[in-house]
Order: C-alpha cells, then sequence, then structure tokens
C-alpha cells in the first residue's frame, strides 16, 4: 500500500456539479455542523475565524483563492492580513475539510471530511464551479504508475479541466 491513503475504500461518486433546485444553504449548514462533529472528535479548535473562512469556501461551489477569502473578510474584520487567511486555510486543509487545487491556487470544500480518501476534482472553465470524487480506483491507477516507474508518492493532485453537464449545452469546447 502506498503512504498516500488509507486501506482500500469503496468508490465514492462523489458530489456532482449541482442540480437544479439545489438547497446550497442546507449545504453550506450540513459542511459547518460535518467540520464542528469533526474537529470535536479529533480536540482541535475550529475557531470562529476558521469556522468563517470555511464558510467564505463553501458560499459558493467555486474555489476561492486566499486573496479572495481576504477580501470578504475584511469587510467583517477590517484587521485581517494574508497571513490570517493562509493560517486559516493551512488548518482547514490539514484537517481534510478542504482541498487545495493546485492548478487554481484556490480551495473548495471537502465533500467527504472525516474520510480517508483522495480526491479527483473536476472543474468547470465555463461556469467555474468544482466538483470533488473520491474514486479509489484511480488512486489505486495512480498509486500502480508510480510504483512501476519506481516512484514513491506521497500524495495524489487529480485535476481535471472541461466543461460540466449544463455548460457543455452550447458551450464551444477549446
Amino acid at each position: 500500500m502506498s503512504p498516500t491513503r488509507a486501506p482500500k475504500q469503496t468508490t465514492h461518486r462523489g458530489t456532482g456539479f449541482l442540480a437544479r433546485g439545489h438547497d446550497h444553504r442546507r449545504c453550506v449548514d450540513a459542511a459547518l455542523s460535518r467540520a464542528e462533529d469533526l474537529c470535536a472528535a479529533r480536540s482541535v479548535r475550529l475557531t470562529g475565524l476558521r469556522r468563517r473562512v470555511l464558510e467564505l469556501i463553501w458560499g459558493s461551489h467555486k474555489p476561492l483563492g486566499a486573496y479572495q477569502i481576504l477580501e470578504a473578510l475584511r469587510g467583517e474584520r477590517p484587521g485581517a492580513a494574508p497571513p490570517t487567511v493562509y493560517r486559516a486555510v493551512e488548518f482547514l486543509v490539514a484537517q481534510g475539510l478542504v482541498h487545495r487545487i493546485e492548478s487554481l491556487n484556490a480551495f473548495v470544500g471537502c465533500a467527504h471530511p472525516g474520510e480517508s480518501h483522495v480526491s479527483q476534482l473536476l472543474i468547470c472553465r465555463a461556469c467555474g464551479e468544482a466538483a470533488e470524487i473520491a474514486d479509489p480506483r484511480l488512486a489505486d491507477t495512480m498509486d500502480r504508475i508510480t510504483a512501476d516507474a519506481g516512484f514513491l508518492a506521497h500524495r495524489h493532485a487529480v485535476e481535471a479541466v472541461g466543461l460540466c453537464r449544463r455548460c457543455q449545452i452550447g458551450a464551444d469546447p477549446e
């Protein structure tokens, strides 16, 4: 087994892209509730600032960069500075509550907090939304390929950029 993940798990189909009628407030509330429970179980503090940063990240299904988060925070906390955001985001990533999208240097909420998984991120270049899937079959394939190359991967970052189902209609793919 590679150090990138825990023992084999069941396939997650992920959250996918938003369906019509998506109750976004309920989605955000559920993410915050899961985060509070997870942090309590781990005896780590989900401070007011960390919780607010998580809420901002979940406030849209579009990835947010650190400076976008900072801009939103400054409206509420005029003294907010880049290190404030980076420390909060670092905590949220370390706790598995958000994922960093490497190619965008931005963050998106984790759809499977508290579960051992290797996520794959689907990013729509038209609407800007991102969806997480966590399929261990892809992680297994990555483990096999890297091992065959004599490479020991410490983590995988799989990002697919394209068009979500809604944006495919009438979109001109590049």
